[in-house]
């Protein structure tokens, strides 16, 4: 039993030295020699995101910004769920569908 806790534990560690490997580097990409975060900020970001220039970011803005970073179908369930919500369908009892139609 001991070695077989110690197997997943190494397992672990083995498949996490990629990611932390990465995640230095990335790091070292971020900040100036000085160790200050020099990427893009938040509102950097939201400003990207806003490609109609209405100064607000929708669901839909936000799926296209991350798509286009990340691939297409990237965290579609909640993405979908975000919509869904967005267009006034997440609510599923029968009354509300005439409210949202």
């Amino acid at each position: 039993m001991a070695v077989l806790k110690l197997g997943r534990r190494l397992t672990v560690c083995l498949l996490l030295l990629p990611c932390m490997a990465y995640a230095t580097d990335l790091l070292g990409y971020l900040t100036d020699q000085d160790g200050r975060y020099i990427g893009p900020s938040v509102a950097d970001n939201i400003a990207l995101m806003d490609t109609d220039k209405n100064g607000f970011v929708d669901v839909f803005e936000v799926r296209a910004f991350l798509e286009l970073k990340h691939g297409k179908g990237y965290e579609k369930e909640l993405m979908d769920k975000m919509e869904a919500s967005a267009k006034g369908q997440s609510c599923g009892t029968p009354f509300a569908n005439t409210i949202y139609q």
